[in-house]
């Protein structure tokens, strides 16, 4: 069986692909570097993180890039010997504008070499490329309305001004010919992550409607042209929880067709999974797959009936799912990051951190503050448990209270709790906890301790954080035992819909280690190890 979300934590807007027998997804990865994660299955069941190809400057700078901007909705396809990879550098959120750059990377290999960036266009994000039959290269993507009343955190139908279709030709490495309106959705309005797929000569256009929130849906159309007119699928959402809000699996919308090679239908979708009793996702918006069914009148359905996403879905040849991993330690022994730890922004990492310049630990050198959209000294992985507990052990001695290093459960400057080892004129090396629930616009910090705890000694300390649903509680290990730092935390805001709400915040739930130093100092803080226990 296929177990959903398939890819747990935050893993956003799949497009999948298939090459053989091999399966391959890429999702979203907004202001987290390196840009897009691609996972990787033989099964549609077990999937394995095989490449994040954004990896350099040439192809990813996002320094300056606010929260939730960055790396949108990529599309991911194979064709002439090459993967193509198609995506989205937002670098504006808020206002009327959207200053979306789309562009297009090449690979022969899932795991590399990928090419520079080509610049495709700038009219709207979610761009898609689609190879057709004859081999003509098509790309889409939802075309931006400035002059509307949406903005940004509140976004209206206007804004979304339909799906535009033009012929790209990739010898010439451009968009040729006019740019067509080809689909202006529906009334449900705010039409988005276009992906074609063809059978019996029929173009399928898939698209997300209803903002990425509660109201999300999978909207279907179809012609025999790739220019329209599309006419609506006769249930017009044939995957959506819009009217179902007790279903396990809610926003569901934005995903991708997929057909096994003996001819099964698979459709993607991203979905969240709230807290009990809550409209808060600290998980993110996650990935997961349906069954589907072509029915006689040649239309996509749920297999099981229905739109409302299914949380078992029979898989391929009866697979199974491999135990999930619950428990990883990692310590910091060799040169390379962990595969599951990403950072902010920069593809200067070196700038952040090292793991030669004192071996046997991850080095981060304390640069701007804690929610900056420049130089953060953040390196963290992503939630993917409702229940779990995390561990480090850090060595920083600070001068000043300018400078702090620990643990953090983050989501971005106006969302994150930091529990760090800082300096106080008063007690010198000392334990406190920032915190940011969710104040937007101001990002204003509370201090939920009230005071410092002095820490005896100049050792290292080893912290810990406990996570339980909605509650946060921070932990410190003091003469041979772990005792309870601070009050009981609400972990539940650091989720897209905490603070600005569902349609503000469109990433999910870190745990990590952070450091900064206001001073410019660069005070550098030590890191042995990081262990993540999952309980659920």
């Amino acid at each position: 069986m296929i177990r959903n979300p398939i890819l747990p934590g935050f893993n956003p807007d799949p497009s999948i692909c298939r090459v053989g027998r091999a399966y391959y997804i890429a999702t979203s990865t907004f202001e987290w570097y390196p840009g897009v994660q691609i996972h990787h299955s033989t099964d549609l069941v077990n999937w394995r993180l095989v490449k994040r190809p954004l990896e350099r400057a040439s192809q990813l700078d996002m320094r300056g890039n606010p929260d939730s901007c960055g790396v949108w909705a990529p599309c991911l396809s194979y064709a002439d010997g090459l993967f193509w990879l198609v995506y989205t550098d937002v670098k504006r959120l808020d206002g009327n504008v959207k200053d979306a750059h789309n562009y297009i990377v090449t690979a022969p290999a899932i795991e590399g070499p990928w090419s520079d960036p080509v610049y495709v266009n700038s009219s709207g994000f979610d761009p898609s490329l689609f190879h057709d039959d004859d081999g003509t290269k098509w790309f889409l993507n939802m075309l931006w309305n400035h002059v509307s009343d949406g903005v940004g955190g509140q976004p209206k139908h206007p804004s979304f001004a339909g799906i535009v279709c033009q012929q790209y030709d990739p010898a010439e490495a451009r968009l040729v010919g006019e740019a067509r309106m080809i689909f202006a959705g529906t009334e449900h309005g705010l039409v988005e992550g276009p992906h074609l797929f063809k059978k019996n000569g029929w173009y399928y256009l898939t698209t997300a409607e209803g903002g990425t929130g509660y109201d999300h849906a999978v909207t279907m159309a179809r012609s025999r042209s790739i220019f329209g007119p599309y006419e609506l699928h006769p249930d017009r959402h044939p995957i959506t929880a819009k009217d179902h809000p007790q279903a396990p699996l809610q926003r569901a919308g934005h995903g991708q067709i997929i057909e096994t090679p003996e001819g099964e239908v698979y459709h993607t979708h991203l979905c969240s999974r709230p807290l009990p009793g809550t409209r808060r996702s600290p998980l993110g918006r996650e990935t997961a797959l349906q069954k589907c069914l072509w029915g006689e009148d040649g239309w996509l359905r749920l297999a099981h009936g229905g739109p409302v996403p299914a949380v078992d879905v029979p898989a391929p040849d009866g697979a199974e799912k491999s135990p999930r991993q619950q428990a990883v330690r990692r310590d910091f022994d060799g040169a390379d990051l962990p595969p599951e730890f990403q950072w902010l922004r920069t593809p200067y990492p070196e700038r952040l951190f090292s793991l030669t310049e004192r071996p046997g630990v991850l080095r981060l050198y304390g640069r701007e503050s804690i929610g900056s959209w420049f130089e953060q000294s953040l390196v963290a992985r992503r939630q993917e448990h409702f229940s779990l507990q995390v561990e480090t052990e850090v060595d920083f001695q600070p001068t000043t209270f300018q400078q702090a290093a620990g643990l953090v459960h983050y989501y971005n400057r106006h969302k994150f709790h930091f529990l760090a080892v800082t300096h106080d004129s008063k007690v010198g090396r000392c334990l406190t906890v920032m915190s940011c629930p969710g104040d937007w616009p101001d990002a204003r910090l509370t201090f939920p301790m009230g005071g410092a705890i002095a820490l005896p000694g100049d050792g290292p300390v080893r912290l810990a954080a406990d996570i339980d649903g909605a509650s946060l509680q921070f932990r410190c290990f003091s003469h041979g035992e772990w005792k309870d730092v601070g009050p009981v935390l609400d972990a539940s805001v650091i989720s897209d819909e905490g603070g600005r709400g569902e349609h503000g915040s469109f990433t999910g739930a870190f745990l990590g280690m952070a450091a900064f130093d206001t001073s410019g100092a660069a005070k550098p803080a030590d890191f042995s190890y990081f262990a993540y226990q999952g309980r659920d």
